[in-house]
């Protein structure tokens, strides 16, 4: 006789309020059936692999105790919500395109569902937004619960503790839940982790608070008693044993709670939904549970690309494939420090996904992470500076406009010589507006002393960092995610003449100007350009985006009826305009057509090319602007007799 399949609980789960149906019985199968989902589905797309598998009880304990979206949750980063997701109908073939184009997006997002009560993809967020959310329930009057959900490592991001500062004074009623993996992307660095631990892992004070909450908790919810508990506390237990950092910030602290054990997690949450004072609920998991090859490399399973669900080995990349920008400038850095000991490397909390690994094995007294602290590794790097030393901080261009006015007040208004690495400039497609790195020529070309680069491929690169190395002030290197072009990188580098472009294809008709990856983009659309319509078209490598060459530029509008310009890049405040400020200071009326990203946020795709294609920028639409602006400007001149 056949066997009856088995049926998924999960393919029940349509809403919040079928998880609370189910029995505690069943919970268990949920949340293997769960991580078996997330596995499956971050084998083929990538993803946040381990976060997501340590947070599935800590996520069913959340939506069995409160309810969504009258409750709201916040997720800091919010790239551990695939459970939240999955269990608030975004399963099934939407979650099956998870980080794809048309499908779930690897964060949370308000326009994604009305459960998504904030959206983030960057550290240390969640607890002042949560605050904001508390406070605005109290003006408002209503009686919802706001729940902070943060990792130990967004303890260590200033914004965190500047929030924490605030809660007491700002509200009675907020739910913090502290998810102690002891990782954020790297092992979690500094006195927090350090404190964190000692604190998580002390027989006298858990077992104070875990005899002492037991007996309280044994009485009836409502009888006052809850009351008494926190008087006590308040009143007598420092006589025991030293407060825990959270309760001097005056948040009552409970735990810490095994983050694996459903009963336990739900029982801790329910006492903290009753309380009449802020809460910190310290929840320990393990980043990866469920997936053996997640918890033996949890800094690779942090994040990444497709894999192997059963033995967890990465896809493999296609024969020849050239290596990708953050291992070339990685390597660079740890040869150039072999060899000048004054040279250092910042990061914040990335050394893997940046390169700087490289240097840390080579060079471990020259390397520094300093968590996630963007702000912190700036003005440390600047002191370093002004102190004699050459430090490189290597950090992805979204999360370096957190350090915006350290890059100001303490790098470029002392003219320091600190170094900058841009990683991930330009698309970050499968992450998503977050993690996109098209604003920093506009947010740093306003800034005095900056000298901007951005190579065409990896062996300008290595010139550009051997250049800015050598820069009296600072220097900003901007380059993508994702392979280089594979040209042969010299044995000694080359100084680049600073703010000077360089002139690959001459052309007569049409000059494309490029910055970067759109270099070779500018050389096929030329040859295009050159053969379907016959066209003399020129190609520049800008290199640098400040200072510009204005020298090569304003000969080039003299004589070129058509000037264009391609940067991977928004255009408003960057290379083009750059380009159209130096021709009108210069009173030069030449005509201009820029390509680049329009003045709007992108979304999430499968592939940079997808998201070019949905937003006008594929070869196709590069050639039809350029083509038809240049019949537009023959029209006109034809008209006037020209």
């Amino acid at each position: 006789m056949p066997t009856v399949p088995h049926a998924r609980l999960l393919d029940s789960i349509g809403s919040p309020a079928d998880v609370k149906a189910l029995s505690a019985a069943q919970l268990p199968q949920l949340a293997q059936e769960l991580r078996d989902e997330i596995i499956a589905v971050t084998a083929r797309n990538g993803g946040h692999v381990g976060p997501n598998l340590g947070v599935v009880e800590l996520t069913l304990a959340l939506h069995r105790v409160f309810t969504t979206p009258g409750d709201q949750f916040v997720f800091d980063v919010a790239h551990q919500g695939y459970v939240h997701k999955l269990v608030t109908g975004r399963g099934g073939e939407f979650f099956r395109q998870l980080r794809q184009s048309g499908g779930a997006s690897g964060f949370l997002t308000r326009d994604e569902s009305p459960h998504d009560a904030y959206g983030a993809g960057h550290a240390g967020t969640a607890l002042s937004a949560a605050l904001g959310l508390a406070v605005a329930r109290d003006l408002r009057g209503t009686d919802e619960h706001v729940v902070a959900v943060c990792g130990d490592a967004a303890f260590t991001c200033g914004i965190t503790m500047e929030a924490l500062n605030n809660v007491v004074s700002s509200t009675k009623r907020l739910i913090v839940i502290l998810n102690d993996n002891e990782w954020s992307i790297a092992k979690n660095v500094g006195a927090i982790s350090v404190y964190l631990n000692r604190l998580s892992t002390s027989p006298t004070y858990n077992k104070l608070h875990h005899d002492v909450e037991a007996f309280f908790k044994s009485f009836p919810v409502g009888v006052g008693m809850n009351r008494v508990y926190h008087k006590w506390k308040r009143e007598t237990k420092d006589f025991f044993v030293e407060s825990s950092l959270f309760e001097k910030f005056g948040l009552r602290y409970l735990g810490p709670v095994d983050g694996h054990n459903l009963d336990a997690l739900v029982k801790n949450l329910e006492f903290a939904r009753q309380c009449d004072v802020p809460v910190l609920l310290h929840v320990l998991t393990k980043k990866g549970r469920g997936f053996d090859a997640a918890l033996a490399h949890p800094e690779k399973f942090h994040g990444l690309g497709a894999f192997d669900p059963v033995t967890g080995e990465s896809k493999q990349t296609a024969p020849g494939t050239p290596p990708t920008y953050q291992e070339v400038f990685g390597q660079a850095l740890a040869r150039f420090a072999r060899a000048e000991p004054a040279i250092v490397g910042i990061t914040a909390g990335m050394p893997p996904g940046t390169g700087l690994n490289h240097l840390a094995q080579a060079c471990p007294r020259q390397f520094f992470d300093v968590g996630i602290a963007e702000e912190h590794a700036t003005i440390f790097a600047a002191g370093m500076a002004a102190k004699g030393l050459r430090p490189v901080v290597a950090i992805y261009s979204t999360f370096l406009q957190r350090a915006f006015d350290p890059i100001v007040h303490d790098v470029a208004l002392q003219n320091l010589p600190v170094t900058f690495c841009l990683d991930r400039a330009g698309l970050s497609p499968n992450d998503g507006p977050t993690h996109h790195g098209l604003f920093d020529l506009a947010y740093l070309r306003c800034v005095p002393n900056a000298v901007i680069m951005q190579p065409k491929d990896e062996d300008e690169l290595v010139d550009m960092l051997h250049t800015s190395l050598r820069l009296p002030g600072p220097g900003f290197i901007r380059y993508p995610r994702g392979p280089g072009t594979g040209v042969k990188i010299k044995e000694h580098p080359a100084a680049l003449p600073i703010g000077q472009a360089e002139v690959l294809r001459q052309g007569s008709n049409v000059m494309l100007w490029a910055l970067g990856s759109m270099v070779a983009d500018a050389l096929r659309l030329a040859a295009r350009l050159e053969a379907e319509e016959n066209l003399s078209v020129g190609v520049v490598n800008a290199r640098f985006a400040k200072p510009l060459d204005r020298a090569l530029l304003l000969s080039h509008a003299a004589c070129v009826p058509l000037l264009v310009t391609l940067e991977d890049h928004v255009l408003a405040g960057g290379f083009g305009s750059a380009v159209l400020e130096a021709l009108q200071d210069a009173d030069c009326p030449a005509a201009v057509e820029r390509l680049g990203w329009p003045d709007k946020f992108i979304g999430h795709g499968t592939s940079v090319a997808g998201l070019r294609a949905e937003h006008g920028l594929a070869p196709d639409d590069l050639y039809r602007r350029v083509r038809d602006r240049w019949r537009s400007l023959r029209a006109a001149s034809v008209e006037a007799g020209v």
